[in-house]
């Protein structure tokens, strides 16, 4: 990350015993470099600068599984020049914090965070106090806090008390807070003397005509809005005589919600350019020196994604940071300095990936059953039918379902997994179907109350166009996936089973009923206010949809699971608990299908552990290898 100067440059890299390091070095001499910070047992993330003298952060353990993250990540402040590591919020649960000489200055309390960093040349951060409920972060007072002398100050009165969430402009005053409660959201806006607050939109949370984004330094707020038929988002300026978006937006990306932010330069707030995601990323500039320089470095790394950052945008003294990645490599890192054509590389992310071994990612739309738009990424194994010119058999499927499930499961880009399985031979089908967010309202909402039923019909879909391309052995797919994707996984082979040879479900739902209720016995993690508000539309109401959620529950359909299945689970999982994969295994033991059966100690709604990360591979492709490899199909 550049400081605001753009002199410095501030990077993590490997330290001892597998611990990053906060290291910076001055990009007018890349011999000189410092580490600034360093941890025995702990892990340096989400580094920020304040001016360049400073940089804050905080702390989380990779080696430790994602259920033993339950302290609160604390923050701490390093000089860059006398390296000296201050501790501002203190850490909870997490005493083993050691290895690194800190003050013993004044320290705020656990349930605060750093919520912004100004750009107003002061030595303050915006930190939170937050008042937490059960699953929930019911208020977020805002702060400010000098990282040198520790001093912390209110805003003064008339803030909103009871916002969760703060729109800062770029000097740290906050400009818009949102309250949401009672599944409604309320947006208020402070005047441009701060003097008062006013009600710019009180709405339904699941029918906002738009949302807040961010504001400018001209006090012109930025929101999101649908339009059109597909009701896919736009960037728009909001009309504040109107209350509503002004009719021509700023950006519209066809086929795809907007998703991305303002570019500017933070030291005069000019609006360069807006960066936005349609398969890949993009970003429009409207400033003509950073649209050349990006045209320029797009022909030098031609086939990749440039992502261009710049610190002194409007000087002739203008630092550019270039993030460079593709299908087939994770990003790289290159400097531009100012009166340069040079790219000065910096490093690579993950320098043991080679590209030339990795498989391409494809982004292609195809027609549902009912004839729904329906947007498939497949990654094709390297020497699969479609890249020879023969015409030899095509490789078995994974049909991967991404979680969420109102996510964007992919963008373009390097992915870890779908990589792992393509170089062990398997074309990855990856399908956004409807439920999934990003491509428009109407997508994620014809998702609604239909786990099981059109959601999964879509799963297939993409499968059976894969293998109707010639892309896919069809006699030979696997169905898997992890959160809702385990879910999906599991009613695959209920729904249609004749197209999957096996599943593998992790951290799955299985019960439907006891997802949407929650339960005294097994807690989880999910916030009442979601479920009582959003869920019995999204999922399906416990009292009115009871037979359509029993209906379409895989622990009660287990008699109708023929094919092999791995069920794989972290013993700590608060989102979906154990009990899901428990009941699941004795329900098709019960059926006489006993699962292959993984939980991991200490993970919780996903794996943090880097040997269990591994395992989960390892077991991924035995199972695939005994499930899919063999030549005869399995008979349902």
């Amino acid at each position: 990350m550049l400081s605001p100067s753009g002199r410095y440059l501030s990077f993590m890299g490997p330290g001892p015993a597998g611990r990053n390091v906060l290291v910076v070095v001055d990009l007018q001499d890349l011999q000189k470099s410092k580490a600034l910070a360093r941890f025995s047992d702990a892990d340096i993330v989400n580094v920020r600068w304040v001016g360049d003298d400073a940089l804050v952060f905080t702390l989380t353990d990779r080696a430790a599984a994602s259920g033993e993250q339950s302290f609160a990540p604390g923050l701490f402040v390093v000089g860059r020049e006398d390296a000296e590591v201050r501790q501002l919020i203190n850490v909870r649960n997490a005493p083993w914090i050691s290895g690194q000489p800190m003050g013993t200055d004044r320290r705020l309390s656990p349930n605060h965070r750093m919520l912004f960093v100004p750009d107003d040349g002061s030595d303050e951060v915006v930190v939170g106090e937050l008042n937490i409920g059960k699953g929930d972060v019911v208020t977020v007072v805002p702060l400010r806090l000098n990282v040198k002398t520790q001093r912390l100050r209110s805003y003064g009165g008339g803030l909103p008390s009871s916002a969760s969430d703060w729109i800062f402009d770029a000097r740290g005053n906050p400009r818009a807070a949102i309250i949401e409660a009672q599944g409604k959201t309320r947006v208020l806006w402070r005047s441009d003397d701060g003097t008062s607050w006013k009600v710019l939109l009180d709405a339904d949370r699941q029918s906002l005509p738009w949302v807040p984004l961010g504001v400018d330094t001209t006090g012109a707020l930025y929101v999101r809005h649908t339009t059109g038929t597909a009701g896919t988002s736009v960037l728009s300026l909001l009309d504040f005589e109107r209350l509503q978006p002004y009719p021509t937006p700023l950006v519209e990306v066809p086929g795809f919600d907007f998703r991305g932010a303002i570019v500017g330069d933070r030291a005069s707030g000019r609006r360069l350019g807006v960066r936005a995601l349609t398969d890949g990323e993009i970003t429009v500039w409207t400033d003509p020196v950073m649209k050349a320089l990006q045209e320029g470095i797009d022909q030098k790394l031609p086939g990749r994604v440039n992502r261009l950052t710049c610190r002194r945008c409007d000087s002739d003294e203008r630092t550019v940071l270039v993030e460079s990645w593709s299908d087939r490599e994770p990003a790289s890192y290159y400097v531009l300095r100012s009166g340069s054509t040079t790219l000065q590389r910096l490093g690579r992310r993950l320098p043991g990936v080679d590209p030339a071994r990795m498989a391409l990612l494809s982004f292609v739309r195809i027609k549902a059953r009912d004839g729904r738009d329906l947007p498939v990424w497949i990654t094709l194994p390297q020497g699969s039918t479609a890249q020879r010119a023969d015409k030899g058999p095509p490789p078995p499927a994974v049909v991967l379902v991404h979680g969420g499930p109102w996510v964007r499961g992919v963008s373009w880009g390097w992915h870890a997994l779908p990589q792992f399985l393509a170089s062990r031979g398997y074309v990855v089908i990856e399908p956004e179907f409807r439920g999934s967010d990003g491509y428009g309202a109407a997508h994620l909402r014809a998702g609604f109350k239909q786990w099981g039923r059109a959601m999964q019909d879509d799963i297939a879909d993409a499968l059976l166009w894969a293998v109707a391309q010639g892309h896919a052995d069809g006699k030979r797919a696997c169905i898997a996936g992890a959160s809702y994707g385990g879910y999906a996984a599991l009613m695959g082979l209920v729904r249609q089973p004749e197209l999957y040879r096996c599943a593998i479900a992790a951290s799955a739902v299985t019960d439907l009923m006891r997802f949407v209720e929650g339960s005294w016995w097994w807690r989880d993690d999910i916030g009442d206010e979601w479920r009582d508000h959003d869920m019995p539309s999204m999922v399906g109401n416990a009292k009115t949809d009871a037979e359509m959620l029993r209906a379409n529950s895989p622990v009660l359909l287990a008699d109708r699971m023929r094919a092999p299945v791995l069920l794989v689970h972290g013993d700590r999982d608060q989102r979906v608990p154990l009990v899901h994969a428990k009941d699941m295994r004795n329900a098709l033991q019960k059926a006489g299908n006993d699962p292959e059966w993984l939980v991991f100690d200490g993970e919780a709604h996903g794996w943090r552990k880097v040997e269990n990360q591994v395992t989960y591979a390892r077991r991924i492709e035995a199972f695939l290898d005994r499930n899919l490899k063999a030549a005869a199909p399995r008979t349902p």
